[in-house]
């Protein structure tokens, strides 16, 4: 089920547009999480009987259905997002391997979400694991994280996690590649077509201290990801700094240089990238659970 009909409040429409116009590319294109994160997660609830999984930001559904095959007892997904065409494509991809598994779709922004009451003789859900995948930037960090302590169990853990993007990876055909979108859009990172890009205020790690989940464990997991030069300008289309809309006119001039610029550093056809994926793991302290 998908509720509301209506999104709650405080929506930013350019934000909700900008998500909606890569939503099927954002599926075929955007990686999904290392084993080595999924195994984290799933070591988190693969000792509770029938486990919840609140997912916010969750995009096409990657944490899901990465932890409905790692994790075969989890009980309900409650996936979170600001558009409703990720949420399309989350459906599509969650609904064949649900099984007894049960999936709720929440069109909303994350940190005015709440779960619905349940029905009368229904116990309620509340979720043994939060996760925030290569989303939390775009959130009020500090309200998601109250919203997740008046919704989450008691022991619950909340992961945000994430491994940046080809803007800010650093090798020779990630620097060149940036060069271009620069020469095309401007020295400054794009982020929509409103506005440049602009660092946090607040680490991550300064949100979780000030929250009730400031038991913090840091997870590094190095990945290996190859690419064809063709699936990198998939990639982009899925991005804030150089999606098709930034260029106007230019966008296909635009492409035919960076694929041009692709080929050449490609190496048998492949572009390596070497990335960490960072997991914050928090939980709230032993005494206040």
């Amino acid at each position: 089920m998908t509720y509301p009909d209506v999104p709650f409040p405080g929506l930013p429409p350019e934000q909700e547009a900008l998500f909606a116009a890569a939503a099927a590319t954002y599926a075929r294109y955007r990686p999904g999480l290392p084993d080595g994160a999924v195994h984290l997660l799933a070591d988190i609830l693969r000792d509770r009987s029938t486990p919840v999984l609140l997912d916010l930001g969750t995009g096409t559904g990657q944490v899901p259905l990465a932890l409905r095959s790692a994790v075969p007892a989890l009980a309900h997904i409650e996936a979170v997002d600001v558009s409703p065409q990720m949420l399309d494509q989350a459906r599509d991809a969650l609904v064949p391997v649900l099984g007894r598994c049960t999936l709720t779709l929440v069109h909303a922004v994350a940190d005015v979400y709440a779960p619905l009451a349940p029905l009368p003789g229904e116990e309620v859900r509340a979720p043994d694991l939060v996760t925030c995948c290569r989303s939390y930037h775009w959130m009020d960090g500090p309200g998601v994280l109250a919203m997740a302590d008046r919704v989450a169990a008691p022991d619950a853990a909340v992961a945000i996690m994430g491994d940046g993007s080809l803007w800010t990876h650093d090798a020779d055909w990630t620097r060149a590649l940036r060069e271009l979108i620069q020469r095309y859009l401007g020295a400054e990172r794009r982020a929509g077509t409103r506005r440049s890009y602009t660092e946090p205020r607040r680490s991550y790690e300064e949100d979780l201290a000030d929250s009730a989940f400031n038991d913090v464990t840091e997870h590094l997991v190095p990945v290996t990801r190859t690419w064809a030069p063709q699936e990198v300008l998939g990639y982009l289309h899925t991005t804030s700094f150089a999606a098709p809309e930034l260029f106007a006119e230019r966008h296909q001039a635009f492409e035919d240089e960076a694929l041009a610029l692709l080929h050449a550093h490609a190496v048998d056809g492949c572009l390596v990238e070497e990335a960490t994926f960072r997991v914050l793991l928090a939980r709230r302290p032993e005494g206040a659970r």
